[in-house]
């Protein structure tokens, strides 16, 4: 499994990241997490609200700032 987080550094996009980071651990994933900050890359989603998440490249959610009950249910989809 593969989850990005794309937001360009704010507050709330490192808040997801540390709640995406908490929820793969809780359900002992076997998952690469990385951050994608670079706004041209993001683009390429054609999203236009920040934070995303996109789990095997699928965006599952953008512009909130998702709880962990909230990550950890994508995550089991």
């Amino acid at each position: 499994m593969e989850i990005k987080v794309l937001g360009t550094g704010c507050a709330n996009c490192k808040a997801l990241y540390a709640t995406v980071e908490q929820a793969v651990k809780d359900l002992n994933l076997d998952a690469t997490l990385l951050k994608e900050e670079d706004i041209l890359k993001i683009m390429e989603y054609n999203i236009f609200s920040l934070p995303a998440l996109v789990i095997n490249e699928k965006v599952v959610s953008a512009g909130k700032k998702l709880s962990l009950p909230e990550v950890r249910e994508l995550l089991k989809q």
